[in-house]
């Protein structure tokens, strides 16, 4: 092979690489609520979501652009049939406040799945809890 036909391959290989990039940025969610994703506490509202290196998840908050890295524990298996649309998958458990006049419902990013790719463990809750999942077409994103 010539250098030119290898410099060809290569740029292909890179924008491959680059446009599937650019794919998975293009996620735009809609999350109706707070919520805790790695320890922190993100309000409601629009987030774009891309992977990260090997081991993070960026939730990107709209319209500011305000980037939380979030540490996933492992890639999970595309099940059958196939996830044909963005899900969010929150634990949702809750406490009493001190006083015990208040009963505060938490939801924790639990797991985030996007269409034709591996899905990604974020946190296990141990203990009491429910699961929701949030099955919606990516919102537009913000202008």
């Amino acid at each position: 092979m010539n250098r030119s036909n290898t410099l060809a391959a290569l740029a292909a290989a890179v924008a491959l690489v680059a446009s599937s990039a650019v794919a998975y940025g293009q996620e735009t969610f809609k999350v109706p609520f707070e919520f805790k994703a790695a320890s922190k506490s993100l309000p409601a509202g629009q987030y774009t979501v891309a992977p990260k290196g090997d081991k993070e998840i960026a939730l990107r908050k709209l319209p500011n652009g305000e980037e939380v890295l979030v540490p996933f524990t492992q890639r999970l298996e595309q099940p059958k049939p196939p996830v044909l649309a963005p899900q969010r998958v929150f634990d949702v458990g809750g406490y009493f406040e001190p006083s015990y006049t208040e009963y505060i419902t938490e939801y924790v990013l639990a797991e985030l799945w996007l269409p034709g790719a591996d899905g990604f463990l974020i946190h296990l809750t141990k203990g009491a809890h429910e699961r929701q999942v949030i099955k919606a077409q990516p919102a537009k994103a913000a202008r």
